[in-house]
């Protein structure tokens, strides 16, 4: 049986079986959104409306939290009729999750699967989602793999590391990926011995499709060239990353070693896929489930074009509602239509968690990557981390190869002086390793300083 066949059984067969014995729409759901996709903005815009306030209703007939909430602030639901509407509740927080989720849950929800996220804190949101809301997370990212011309049973290599995914590898859960075509491999340590066999994997699997931390795909890639390895010669067309922000040179890097473009991909377990790239460039907003905000500090909505947070509506969590969850990430909206004519809204940036900025002694807050840059390409530089502790202090740690010189120590504490301050302490420990976070991702920098601040504002 040619690949092809093979592929067309499980996306046409096979995974639907499977979808319809977890009581899932996802088939259903993902050729409608082939359909609205090419609906135009005006009406997205007007699905949406009508899509938002039919969720309204039911959640203020089976929510107590929201039942309470909508009669707290005199709205009424069936009054909807416009986006704009969402600005007169107050926001969702993880805080607020976390006092009523209990009082969250549906009255008639029924077998709600309990999801948590760590975060950069560490703290974990516990909160649940219903099968409406997972049929349709599966179809958007379905739908968005079927751009890149790739389809469910195409072989492909997942590079994750989530405790949940790699706590469920049963037996049944083997055959199923076995039947899928995937192979799992764990992000959680990238030694140079798993890295050789990360390799031998994929080369062994020649597949179609990798998925996985940008991080974590880096590595792998970097490694492969490290050793003189070709991977561009293995067929594969697209790689999916996310859960990451993905920097310019793991893109380059990516791309130049496996062969193949990098597609970005944007959500997470709380709030749902938010955006998917299409070959064009363009990061389209699941606009059919998803309602995108932008809000400056003090919660004002902010126009297209200007930085500000992402705050998400799920329309298809009324088991669960997730109205104006604050996510804690800084994006910008796109006014101008993608190339690829679809009418799905754009991400023209998604400039990372406020954890992912810096705050200078003096006020200025500005995007870590100023700092990162100092870094990244030193000599000798195999892997680093960057913590700013407080206003007055800010931690590197290095894991440094043979060539690194010490007057590169000099180059870092120079160029974040001039960064964040002349009488900022830096302190740099070279280590053995840097420990990745529980979830198996990696973060290059994250400061405290932003996150109490955020924390304030929410």
């Amino acid at each position: 049986m040619s690949l092809n066949v093979y592929t067309y059984l499980v996306s046409s067969c096979l995974f639907p079986f499977h979808e319809k014995l977890k009581k899932h729409d996802t088939v259903k759901i993902r050729k409608e959104m082939e359909q609205t996709q090419w609906l135009s903005p005006k009406e997205l815009n007007a699905l949406q409306v009508e899509k938002l306030r039919t969720f309204l209703l039911e959640v203020d007939k089976q929510v107590p939290y929201y039942r309470d909430l909508f009669r707290q602030h005199a709205f009424v639901p069936s009054t909807v009729s416009s986006i704009s509407d969402l600005a007169r509740l107050p926001f969702l927080t993880k805080e607020v999750i976390r006092a009523n989720t209990e009082q969250m849950k549906s009255e008639v929800a029924k077998n709600l699967s309990r999801f948590n996220t760590g975060g950069s804190s560490g703290e974990p949101l516990i909160f649940f989602l219903g099968n409406e809301r997972v049929s349709h997370d599966v179809a958007a990212k379905w739908r968005a793999t079927r751009w890149w011309n790739v389809d469910i049973g195409d072989p492909e290599i997942v590079v994750w590391g989530s405790p949940i995914e790699l706590g469920t590898q049963d037996k049944v859960r083997l055959i199923r990926d076995k039947l899928l075509r995937t192979k799992l491999l764990p992000a959680f340590e990238m030694s140079a011995a798993k890295l050789d066999g990360f390799v031998a994997e994929i080369r062994n699997m020649r597949p179609k499709m990798l998925f996985g931390y940008p991080s974590a795909l880096t590595h792998i890639a970097q490694h492969a060239e490290a050793c003189g390895q070709r991977m561009d010669d293995l067929g594969i067309r697209v790689a999916f990353v996310t859960s990451e922000k993905l920097y310019d040179h793991q893109r380059e890097q990516i791309e130049r070693i496996f062969g193949c473009k990098v597609a970005n991909g944007y959500g997470g377990r709380d709030a749902g896929f938010i955006a998917h790239e299409c070959p064009e460039g363009g990061m389209h907003i699941t606009a059919e489930d998803i309602i995108v905000e932008i809000i400056d500090a003090d919660g004002k909505p902010l126009p297209h074009g200007q930085a500000g947070e992402i705050v998400t509506t799920h329309l298809a969590t009324s088991d669960f509602p997730f109205i104006r969850y604050r996510t804690g990430d800084i994006g910008v909206l796109d006014d101008q239509p993608c190339a690829c004519g679809r009418g799905l809204p754009v991400l023209k940036e998604i400039q990372g968690r406020t954890t992912d900025f810096v705050v200078a002694q003096d006020g200025t807050v500005m995007h870590g990557l100023a700092l990162v840059y100092v870094i990244r390409d030193l000599p000798g530089v195999k892997e680093f981390k960057i913590i700013q502790e407080s206003l007055d202090l800010t931690n590197v740690f290095i894991v440094n190869e043979s060539n690194f010189k010490a007057e590169s120590m000099q180059a870092i504490v120079a160029g974040f002086k001039q960064r964040l301050g002349v009488g900022v302490h830096i302190q740099i420990e070279r280590v053995a390793e840097i420990p990745k976070e529980a979830s198996g991702k990696f973060r290059y920098i994250v400061s405290k300083v932003v996150a109490s601040q955020t924390k304030a504002v929410a």
